[in-house]
Formats: structure tokens, sequence, C-alpha cells
């Protein structure tokens, strides 16, 4: 699809157009993806994700000195837009650059050598902060780290950890001072695959196997695994919203995209009454709204993402969860609409839009529902 957006270089539109044709040629036909995903019961081709790292997409934003492309957040949306329009699966391409954009900033140099090359080859990451008890209301997270000779003793119970079951490391946040208040006391630690003491158990949702529990029980990690400050780790959550919530914009304005593109085709190809069914003004109109709907997502996400790379440093809080509360609001009403216009189609497996309609609704749920994005906002304006 051309891009008209007026910031956009060339380099940008032929990248684009690349990430574009690789999905088409990859992961086109409903059987490339079926094949990829052992018929849609994983979001994650290991197969897929590999293989757009070996062209350097895994690390697009990985600093150079660790053999990434160190790109900048447009062409971060960029990448991710195109990938969730081409219907590649590769769902834990979220989570992975999440927590690397917190390895890149804060981890040791020891820990950016192992996990950000990692990244570069195709590594998958997760990152853990929800609990039981402890969702939109982060601070309130129980799961311990306790300082012993060497290192700390995890214990507690982590839920919704993304890619936990297949990421190569886990970013934990944990509390390891209660003295304080809530938000005081939280610390990052890097947890590699298959550490002692940490079980995990899948969570069956209507997505697939996507989200976990983890069980931690005298879980030992040493100093050096420690990422960032001791007791600074909200602080560290709260600068990385940035690039969380872009990723997760960009990642949604693509489905979006992708549910309406499909939509169109079918209803230009349907025919009741003697002619398309999208010549009828209900469905007519209904595009034209999604249309536009979408357009206005896509300037809030690469406004953001130009002004992020203006100033790295500086967080933009409202602009950050209006891009959340924008694409993952347009992306579930175009997905249920998207449903409703194919008819009995829209709800049969043998086509995307039942499975796009389930990931664009729990989007309005992970990385801070949107009832806390409106929250952030409205505080904004001293609301």
């Amino acid at each position: 699809m051309e891009r008209k957006h007026v910031h956009f270089t060339e380099e940008q539109r032929a990248f684009a157009k690349s990430v574009a044709d690789f999905c088409q040629r990859e992961a086109g036909t409903r059987a490339q993806r079926d094949a990829l995903t052992g018929n849609g019961a994983e979001l994650h081709s290991e197969e897929l994700y590999r293989k757009m790292a070996a062209l350097g997409w895994a690390g697009i934003i990985v600093p150079e000195e660790y053999g990434g492309a160190g790109a900048g957040n447009v062409e971060m949306c960029i990448f991710l837009e195109e990938t969730m329009r081409g219907g590649a699966p590769i769902g834990g391409v979220g989570p992975t650059f999440i927590t690397a954009a917190a390895y890149a900033k804060y981890a040791s140099e020891e820990l950016k050598k192992d996990v950000l090359t990692g990244v570069v080859a195709g590594d998958s990451l997760a990152i853990s902060m929800s609990e039981p008890e402890a969702g939109s209301d982060v601070g309130a997270l129980t799961c311990r780290a306790e300082k012993v000779d060497g290192g700390w003793l995890i214990n507690g119970q982590k839920t919704w950890c993304s890619n936990g079951h297949f990421a190569k490391s886990i970013l934990l946040i944990a509390r390891t001072d209660r003295s304080g208040k809530k938000h005081e006391g939280l610390t990052q630690f890097h947890i590699p695959a298959g550490t002692a003491g940490l079980k995990i158990q899948g969570i069956d949702t209507l997505g697939g196997r996507e989200v976990n529990d983890l069980y931690f029980t005298d879980c030992f990690v040493p100093d050096a695994y420690v990422v960032g400050e001791v007791d600074n780790g909200w602080n560290q959550l709260m600068a990385g919203l940035n690039t969380e919530r872009l990723i997760l914009g960009a990642m949604q304005l693509g489905v979006a995209q992708r549910s309406f593109d499909d939509t169109l085709k079918f209803i230009t190809e349907r025919k009741q009454f003697g002619r398309p069914v999208g010549t009828f003004q209900a469905l007519r109109h209904r595009m034209a709204d999604h249309a536009t709907e979408i357009e206005c997502a896509k300037l809030l996400v690469y406004s953001l993402a130009e002004k992020a790379d203006a100033s790295p440093d500086k967080i933009f809080p409202r602009e950050a969860s209006m891009v959340k509360l924008k694409t993952t609001e347009t992306s579930k009403a175009m997905t249920i609409d998207g449903m409703q216009m194919m008819g009995g189609y829209g709800y049969a497996t043998e086509f995307d839009a039942e499975s796009l309609m389930r990931g664009a609704i729990i989007s309005t749920v992970y990385g801070g529902t949107n009832e806390i994005q409106r929250d952030v906002v409205g505080k904004t304006y001293g609301l």
C-alpha cells in the first residue's frame, strides 16, 4: 500500500514494501499460516521470526553495537504495522520489543551483550508484571525478592505472562522493599529460561497458548541479574511507556487494516440481490467510517513515533495513552463489524475474521486497560 504520510522518507516506504512483500510471500495464504502455527494453535512461529531476524528486522530497535539496526520508533512502527497487516504469525514480537527496550536502557553491559545479541538473532523475550491481585494496580504487586548472600531469592506468583513458555528470558518485576509507598521498592530481574525454582503453567484462552502463570519457589538469581537500580523499578517502567504503547498501537493498527482489507475484498465479491453487498449504503457507510478511524489512528501512532525519536528521553503520557486507546478501540470495532459484514463466513474458522476479532478484543485489556488509558489522559488535563 502506498504510504502518504508526509514525513515518510523513500527509504521508509521501501522498507514497508519489503516487509509487506515478505509477509505475502511467506505467510500470504491460510495454508502457509496454518503450517507455521500448528493450525492456529500457536500465535508465534519461531521459524518465520528467525527468517525475519536473518534480514535484520528482529533487531530493528537494538543498538548497533549489539548487532542491531539501531533504527528509530518510526521504522519500528512500520515493521510492526506491516507484519500484522500481512498476517505474519509472530505474536511474540510485541513483548520481545518491549522487553528488549528495557534491557537496552537499564541492563548491565554483560546482560546487554547476552540478551540483545540474542534478540537480533530471533530470540523472544517476556516481561512479567501482573499478579492475581495486581493487574491495573501494578504497584500492589507482592511477588518478593529477598537479598541473600550473592544474590536474591524470589518467591511468589505472576500471571498473564505473554511469551513465558517460549521466551529465552523473562524480565521480572518483584518487590524488594516494603517500607515505603507501594510504587517504591520494586526491582527488575533477568530470569533466564530454565532457571531452577521457576514453574511455568499455560493459561487456556480464546486466543490459544499465549499467556502463562509463573510460580517462583526459592528461585535464586545472582546480583548480576538485577536490571537497572534496586528499588527503582517503577520509574524504569514509567520511562518505557512510550515504547510499550507505541508497540501495541502499531500492531493493532496493522490488525485493523488487515480486517478492513479482508472485509473490503469480501463485500466487493459477495453478491446478494444481484449486486455486491458492499454497494448497499448500510455497508458502504460502515466502511467509510472505519477507513476514517483507521487513518486517525495511523496519524496518532506516527505522530508519537516522531516525537519519541526527536526526544528519546522524554515521556509522552498523554500521547502514548491516546495511541493505545485509539488503536485498540479502532481495531476492536473494525474486526467486530468485519465479522458482521461477512455474515456467517465471518464466524467460520475457515476465514481469518473470527481470529482477528479475538485478538483485537483482548488488546483493549493488556498493556494497561483502556479504562486506565482514559484515566491517564484525563489526569494530563488536571482532571
